[in-house]
């Protein structure tokens, strides 16, 4: 069959998840390579592996289907480092939940958004589900696959994430936010962070969506450009953030994650106003060391727990 990589993950996906019924289309595969694929799906027996195992096979996946497909930058896979780093960071936020709502604006292939949902689970033993929106419908039925292969209580939704969509009731907005204009400029007439000429950021436009997703009080963590602050777009961005959210923290990822200095990234992390929601007395500024310098990386790690408990979390 003449597929893509990523569409041939996808095809298989869902053979496996249909009993490992092998969908035939106008004679293919042939009976031949339907009873070889049956055989190897059944060879799988992925029921009986961890969720947590399944998501890493997904993930190195991906990463060939990057180099097979020559995939672009902003559809590429969240790095486990990244993700637990971020979900890390949630941990001690979200610990007192019962039930915990995750939206994820750009969720591509999922990694990050199932990686954090695993991590946070295993962490404080909530029930979790989550929301995830794309405009690529090939990462969306990755993502779809994914989700059910682990078993993971996700609604995954095809649309433009800077249109309107569902309720505003989540907890927590975690994204790997793209990077570029965005094209449409009359879908950008009720953001507070579109630019004054030309097209706007999408990574702006798509924080204040993000935020205006969240309950009062309720945290954004996203992976954007260490260079956020240093656009001329960044005041309105800076100006929306005064009266809509609290910025709590920024923290630049080690350098050595990224091609050049201008590709370096970092994770924001707001807070919608609102509720019990107040600016922590310090704002997390930093970067992390070198993971080759392990004792300084687990010192800053320390350190950002410490502020977490006594500057952010402590009313």
């Amino acid at each position: 069959m003449n597929l893509s990589y990523l569409d041939g993950f996808v095809q298989t996906g869902r053979n496996i998840l249909n009993n490992d019924q092998v969908e035939v289309k106008n004679g293919r595969p042939n009976a031949e390579d339907v009873k070889k694929l049956t055989a190897l799906y059944k060879s799988l027996n992925y029921r009986q592996l961890p969720a947590e195992v399944i998501r890493r096979g997904i993930q190195l996946t991906m990463i060939k289907a990057i180099r097979e497909d020559k995939i672009q930058a902003n559809h590429q896979v969240t790095p486990d480092v990244i993700a637990f780093i971020m979900g890390y960071i949630m941990i001690r936020i979200v610990e007192k939940h019962q039930h915990l709502n995750l939206l994820d604006l750009t969720v591509g292939t999922g990694n990050l958004l199932f990686a954090v949902m695993h991590q946070l689970k295993q962490s404080i033993h909530c029930k979790i589900s989550a929301t995830g929106i794309d405009v690529d419908d090939t990462l969306l039925a990755i993502s779809r696959v994914s989700a059910q292969m682990q078993g993971l209580n996700v609604n995954l939704i095809h649309q433009d994430s800077v249109m309107d969509f569902g309720p505003k009731d989540n907890d927590l907005a975690i994204s790997d936010l793209p990077i570029g204009y965005y094209p449409l400029d009359n879908n950008t007439s009720k953001y507070q962070t579109r630019a004054t000429n030309g097209h706007s950021y999408a990574h702006h436009l798509l924080i204040e969506q993000a935020m205006n997703h969240v309950k009062p009080g309720g945290f954004g963590e996203f992976l954007v450009p260490s260079t956020l602050f240093d656009t001329p777009q960044a005041k309105s961005l800076l100006k929306w953030m005064e009266t809509d959210v609290y910025l709590q923290g920024m923290l630049n990822l080690p350098p050595e994650l990224f091609a050049n200095k201008q590709a370096q990234k970092a994770i924001l992390l707001l807070q919608r106003r609102g509720g019990n929601a107040k600016q922590a007395k310090r704002v997390m500024i930093g970067e992390f060391p070198s993971f080759k310098k392990p004792g300084e990386f687990q010192k800053f790690i320390a350190e950002i727990v410490e502020w977490e408990e006594h500057d952010l979390l402590n009313n």
